[in-house]
C-alpha cells in the first residue's frame, strides 16, 4: 500500500438542511437529477435497482448501528445523498467487516460503502477515489510501558478487526505477532483491556470515537507515530466499471458541492489527537534517562578533575534536555528555578530569563486550594515522585490543564538536590475530550441534547418518579409552516428558525427540565416530579404562545406554529421511555389534525378503543394460541419467622414486538368476556403443572391463582375444577388457594358463598383479594368460608403517610382476627412498611421489599437465599404505648407535609398545625402515666413538639402578612424540627425492651 500524506480535516458547519434531507427526504430532499449520467450508466441502474449498500454494523462515526439498530454514520448518509442525486434507489444493509466483502464479492451486495486501500485488495475491488483518510496506530493499556513502536509488536498478542489491512501491513514488515481477530474494534479494544492480547492496531479515530463514548479513555493509550494512512474508499467487485463510474461522479458532485465537508464536520468534527510523539507517558524513562546522564557526567567529570559541583548542572541541558518537546523545569533543592528548556517557554510565555531564580508558584492559576499543593509536597517528599493533573496561568493570563510529573533528586548522602519537572500542555486532549461528548450526546445545530441523552434523562426522571410518587410530564413538539419557510427561504435561514424555537423553547422551562431536538423541526421537553397536571397544561399553552411570536431574520418577520403531543407518567405505569414518546407522538398527531397550534393530551383508554394500541381480543386469542403466556409468581411470607406460605401464579405475556406485558396491559381488554374464562382455565392448568414440578424436586410450595367474576360464576366451574386438579395427584388439601376480588364476590354473594363451599369440600381454599376497597362488612366476612383476607396495597403503600390508612389497617385486622382469619398485607415496598406492620400484627406479607414476581426457574434460588431483614425477626406486635407512638409519627408527618405545602403555595388551605391537638400530644400524655417512662428522648420529643408549634404558628401569621422571605427561613427551620422529631419518635418505636426501659 502507497503512503499518501496525511491532510487536515477541513472545519465547515453541517447545516440542517444536510440533516433534514438525510433523514427524511421528504422534508427538502434534493431532486433527482443532481448528478449527470451516461445513457449507459443511467440503463445500468434501471437493470440493476435497488443498488445493494453493505457497510459494517461497528465503524463508529463512519458507519454503525446505534442501540435501536438504525443506521447512522458519515458513509451511510454519503450513500443516502448519492442516491438521492443520481436518481435510483439504495437498499442498505449491514453486517460485519469480514463478511461484508465477502457479500460484495458474491454479488450478493454491490457496494461496500467504505474499505482501505491496498494492492491486495486492489485485485479483487474496484475502488473509488478516496473519501476520507485515516491513520491507523497501536493502542496498549494504561499500565503498559513495553509496546512503543511497530518492532514492539514481534511475538506479541496483537488484536485487531478480522480482515482488517493491519494483517496485511505487519506481514508486509515481518513482524511475526499471535493474531487475535475480532468482529470489530471495538471488541479488540476489549480484548487489550482484559489481558487477552497486549496491543492492538486499529483506525485511529474509530477506536477514539468507541473509548470516549464508553468513558474509557482513562484505560488505554496511543503510542508512537501512526503506522499507516489508510485511504477510505467506496468500492465494488472488480470489472463493475459503470457502477464504480456513477459513485465517483457522486462523490465528485458532494465534494463540489460541500456536502462532504459537512458530513465530515458531523460526523468527524475536529482533527483527532495527532502524530506527535507524547513524552509525558514516558515521564519515568525521562527522568531515569536525566538521572543516567547525571550520573555519568559526574563519573567523567571525576576521572577528569573537573569542578564537580557545576559537572551535573551542565549535563543536565545536554541535548536531550533541550530538544524535549515537554516542558522541563529544573530547581534546586529549595525550589528555585535553576534552569527550564524551550518548550517552557513556547508552552507558558516566559522567557529563561523571566523565570531562572523564581519559584514555580509564580505559574499558579489559583484553580487548586492551598490543600492541594499541601498534598502534592507530601507524597513528593515521602514517595518521590508525584504525577497528576493540574492547572497553571501562561504569561498572557490564560489557564491551561497540564499533565505534571515532578521527580526528586538526591546527593550520594541521600540529600534532596535537585526537583526536576516534566509537564505537557493537555489542552487538546480537554478539548478533543468535550468534542467527542458532544458529538455524542448533543445536536450540532441547536446544542440540545439528542435521542441518546434524551432516552437517560427520560428514563432517570421516571426512576426518580416511582421514588417520589410524582409524574413525570412528556411534550412532543413538531413546527407548523416549518417546511414552507425551509422550502422558500432556504436551509440556512430554516436553521436559523430551528435554532430560535430551541432558545425559547430553553428559556421558558425550568433548570430541572429538558429539551430535546430529535431532528428536522421535532423537539421533545421532559417536565420531570409534577404534582400538578394542571399546572403542565398551563405551561404548554406558554409555550405555543411562545412560539408563535414572530421570528425577526434579515428584516423579515417569520411565523410558525405548533402542534404538541402531551402524555403524563406516573409512578405505577409499567412502560419503557420509547413507548412514552410514541404515545406523546400520536398526542402530537392528534393535534395536527384538529388545526395545529393546540396540543392534545394522551388518553390510554380512548387510545385503545380507537386507535388500537392495545391489543385487541382476537389478538389475545392468537396469543394463547402460540403459547404467548406465562406465569410469573410472587412468593408470601412470614415476616417475623422468614417462613415461605406460598406463592401467588400471576400470568404475563411475552408479546413477540412489545416484550413482557404486566396484566394491566391486556386484561381489561377481555374483562367479562369469555375468553377471559379460557385464559383462566389456562392459568390453572400452568400452575398446578408447576406444583407438581416444584414436589417432585423437594419443593412443596402452596400456589394461588386469580379468579375473575365471569370465571368463577360458570355454572360447571366446581366441576372442571375438580377435574383439573385430579389430573395432578401431587396436589392436595390446601395446596391451591383461590383469589377472589372482594368487589366481584359482592356482585352475587349467595353464589359465590356456594362455589366457595363446593371447593372447600375438595381442598381448595379461598382468599378475598384486594380487601377493604368493597364494603367489607361483617355480613359478608360471614357468609364467605374465605380462609385469608389480603389487605389492599393502596392503604399499606400510604400508611407511613395516611393516618387515615394506618386505620383501616387495624380495624381490618380487628376483623381478621375476629373472625378467625389469616391475613395478608400486600404492597410491602420498604423495610419500613414491614417494620410497623409487624408492629401492628401483621405476620404475612407480600410485595418488592420481600421478592418481585419472577418466572418460576428462578424461585429454588430465591428460596435458597431469602432471609429475613434482621429488623423484622421475632418482632413481636407493639404494646399500646407503641402502636400510639406509631400513630403520632404518621400523624405529625402527614400535618408537618401539609403545612410545608400550604406555606409554598402549593395548597390553598392550612391543614390542623399543632402537634398539641394531635395524637403525638396525646401519647405524651399516656406516656406520662404510663409504666414505660421515656426519660430524656421523650422530654425532648415534647419540646420539639412545642417548638415546631410554636414556629407554626409564626409561620402562618407571616404567611398572612405576605413575608415570603421570612415564612421560607421559618419553614427550613419546621423542617429540621420536624425530621428530629421523626427521628426520635422511629428511635422510640424500633428500640429493644432494655432499650426502652433506659429511656
Amino acid at each position: 500500500m502507497r503512503a499518501p500524506q496525511r491532510r487536515r480535516w477541513q472545519d465547515t458547519a453541517l447545516c440542517g438542511w444536510l440533516l433534514l434531507g438525510l433523514v427524511a427526504p421528504g422534508q427538502g430532499a434534493a431532486e433527482p437529477g443532481g448528478i449527470g449520467l451516461t445513457e449507459e450508466e443511467r440503463r445500468f441502474l434501471d437493470e440493476n435497482e435497488p443498488i445493494v449498500f453493505v457497510s459494517q454494523s461497528r465503524y463508529p462515526p463512519f458507519e454503525f448501528l446505534d442501540g435501536n439498530d438504525e443506521r447512522h454514520g458519515m458513509m451511510v448518509e454519503l450513500a443516502q445523498w448519492i442516491a438521492t442525486e443520481a436518481g435510483f434507489h439504495a437498499q442498505l444493509t449491514d453486517t460485519h467487516f469480514q463478511q461484508a466483502q465477502e457479500r460484495v464479492l458474491s454479488g450478493d451486495a454491490h457496494v461496500l460503502t467504505s474499505l482501505f486501500h491496498s494492492e491486495a485488495r486492489d485485485r479483487r475491488f474496484d475502488f473509488t477515489q478516496t473519501v476520507f483518510e485515516v491513520p491507523a496506530a497501536i493502542f496498549v493499556a494504561v499500565e503498559r510501558p513495553d509496546i512503543a513502536l511497530a518492532e514492539d509488536l514481534d511475538g506479541k498478542r496483537v488484536a485487531t478487526q478480522r480482515g482488517d489491512y493491519a494483517q496485511e501491513y505487519l506481514a508486509s514488515r515481518d513482524i511475526e505477532v499471535e493474531l487475535v481477530e475480532t468482529d470489530d474494534f471495538a471488541s479488540a479494544a476489549r480484548a487489550v483491556m482484559a489481558g487477552d492480547a497486549d496491543a492492538m492496531v486499529g483506525d485511529e479515530q474509530i477506536v477514539f470515537y468507541y473509548l470516549y463514548s464508553s468513558g474509557l479513555q482513562g484505560s488505554m493509550k496511543r503510542v508512537g507515530e501512526p503506522l499507516y494512512v489508510g485511504l477510505n474508499a467506496m468500492a465494488v467487485a472488480e470489472g463493475n466499471a459503470l457502477l464504480q463510474s456513477i459513485l465517483d461522479k457522486g462523490i465528485d458532485h458532494a465534494r463540489a458541492s460541500g456536502t462532504l465537508d459537512r458530513l465530515s464536520e458531523k460526523w468527524v468534527g475536529a482533527e483527532l489527537p495527532g502524530s506527535e510523539f507524547d513524552w509525558r507517558r514516558y515521564w519515568p524513562y525521562g527522568a531515569g534517562l536525566a538521572l543516567l546522564v547525571a550520573l555519568i557526567v559526574a563519573w567523567n567529570v571525576r576521572l577528569r578533575q573537573v569542578v564537580r559541583r557545576k559537572t551535573a548542572e551542565l549535563r543536565l541541558v545536554a541535548s536531550v534536555f533541550s530538544h524535549a518537546r515537554e516542558g522541563i523545569v529544573i530547581t534546586d533543592a529549595k525550589g528555585d528555578i535553576l534552569e527550564v528548556n524551550e518548550a517552557f517557554t513556547r508552552i507558558t510565555g516566559y522567557r529563561r530569563d523571566e523565570a531562572l531564580g523564581r519559584n514555580p508558584r509564580f505559574l499558579q492559576s489559583g484553580r487548586q486550594e492551598r490543600g492541594f499543593y499541601q498534598a502534592l509536597w507530601r507524597e513528593l517528599l515521602e514517595k518521590g515522585a508525584w504525577e497528576g493533573e493540574i492547572w497553571n496561568r501562561r504569561k498572557s493570563g490564560e489557564t491551561f490543564p497540564e499533565l505534571l510529573t515532578i521527580s526528586k533528586v538526591c546527593d550520594r548522602q541521600g540529600r534532596i538536590s535537585h526537583f526536576v519537572a516534566v509537564f505537557t500542555d493537555i489542552s487538546r486532549h480537554k478539548d478533543y475530550e468535550r468534542q467527542l461528548q458532544n458529538m455524542a450526546f448533543f445536536d450540532s445545530l441547536t446544542e440540545l441534547p439528542n435521542r441518546i441523552l434524551l432516552s437517560d434523562r427520560l428514563r432517570q426522571a421516571m426512576l426518580a418518579a416511582r421514588r417520589s410518587g410524582c409524574k413525570v410530564s412528556l411534550a412532543y413538539l413538531d413546527l407548523d409552516g416549518f417546511k414552507e419557510i425551509n422550502d422558500r427561504l432556504g436551509h440556512d435561514v430554516g436553521d436559523r428558525v430551528l435554532v430560535r424555537i430551541a432558545e425559547r423553547l430553553t428559556s421558558a422551562l425550568r433548570e430541572a427540565d429538558t429539551v430535546a431536538r430529535l431532528g428536522g423541526d421535532e423537539f421533545i421537553i421532559v417536565l420531570p416530579e409534577q404534582s400538578d397536571v394542571a399546572s403542565v397544561a398551563r405551561l404548554i399553552a406558554r409555550l405555543l404562545r411562545r412560539i408563535a411570536e414572530p421570528i425577526e431574520i434579515e428584516g423579515d418577520s417569520l411565523y410558525v406554529s405548533g402542534s404538541i403531543g402531551v402524555v403524563h407518567f406516573s409512578p405505577e405505569d409499567e412502560i419503557e421511555p420509547e413507548q412514552l414518546i410514541r404515545q406523546a407522538d400520536q398526542a402530537m398527531y392528534q393535534a395536527k389534525q384538529a388545526g395545529k397550534n393546540r396540543f392534545h393530551i394522551f388518553d390510554a383508554e380512548h387510545d385503545r378503543a380507537v386507535r388500537g394500541h392495545h391489543e385487541s381480543v382476537e389478538r389475545i386469542r392468537e396469543a394463547l394460541a402460540h403459547d404467548e403466556f406465562v406465569l410469573y409468581y410472587q412468593p408470601k411470607v412470614n415476616m417475623a419467622s422468614g417462613e415461605v406460605v406460598g406463592v401467588e401464579a400471576l400470568v404475563r405475556w411475552q408479546h413477540p414486538a412489545r416484550g413482557l406485558l404486566a396484566p394491566a396491559a391486556f386484561l381489561p381488554v377481555i374483562q367479562q368476556h369469555p375468553l377471559a374464562i379460557d385464559l383462566g382455565e389456562w392459568v390453572l392448568a400452568q400452575a398446578l403443572g408447576q406444583f407438581e414440578t416444584w414436589a417432585s424436586a423437594g419443593i412443596r410450595l402452596p400456589v394461588s391463582v386469580n379468579i375473575d367474576a365471569i370465571h368463577l360464576q360458570q355454572a360447571d366451574f366446581v366441576e372442571r375444577l375438580r377435574r383439573e386438579i385430579a389430573r395432578h395427584p401431587s396436589v392436595t388439601h390446601g395446596d391451591l388457594m383461590l383469589e377472589v376480588l372482594e368487589t366481584n364476590a359482592l356482585e352475587d354473594v349467595a353464589h359465590v358463598a356456594s362455589v366457595m363451599k363446593a371447593c372447600r369440600a375438595f381442598g381448595v381454599e379461598f382468599a378475598l383479594d384486594d380487601f377493604g376497597t368493597g364494603y367489607s362488612s361483617l355480613t359478608y366476612l360471614r357468609h364467605f368460608p374465605a380462609s385469608m383476607l389480603k389487605i389492599d396495597r393502596s392503604f399499606v403503600h400510604d400508611m407511613l403517610d395516611d393516618p387515615e390508612d394506618l386505620t383501616i389497617l387495624e380495624g381490618v385486622l380487628g376483623l381478621a382476627v375476629a373472625f378467625r382469619r389469616d391475613i395478608l398485607a400486600e404492597g410491602v415496598e420498604t423495610l419500613l412498611h414491614g417494620r410497623l406492620l409487624l408492629a401492628m400484627g401483621y405476620q404475612l406479607g407480600q410485595g418488592y421489599a420481600i421478592a418481585r414476581p419472577m418466572p418460576a426457574k428462578a424461585i429454588p434460588a430465591w428460596l435458597e437465599s431469602w432471609r429475613p431483614d434482621p429488623a423484622w425477626r421475632h418482632r413481636e406486635r407493639a404494646r399500646p404505648e407503641e402502636l400510639q407512638a406509631i400513630y403520632a409519627l404518621v400523624d405529625h408527618r402527614a400535618c408537618a407535609a401539609g403545612l410545608l405545602r400550604y406555606l409554598k403555595g402549593e395548597r390553598s388551605e392550612p391543614p390542623a398545625v399543632s402537634c398539641r391537638k394531635s395524637r403525638l400530644e396525646q401519647w405524651l400524655s399516656a406516656l406520662d402515666g404510663s409504666p414505660v417512662k421515656g426519660g430524656e428522648h421523650t422530654a425532648r420529643i415534647a419540646a420539639l413538639c412545642a417548638a415546631y408549634d410554636r414556629l407554626a404558628e409564626e409561620a402562618l401569621e407571616l404567611k398572612a402578612h405576605e413575608d415570603d422571605e421570612q415564612v421560607k427561613q421559618h419553614a427550613r427551620r419546621m423542617e429540621g424540627v420536624s425530621e428530629e422529631l421523626l427521628g426520635l419518635l422511629q428511635y422510640w418505636i424500633d428500640a429493644s425492651e432494655s432499650v426502652r426501659e433506659d429511656l
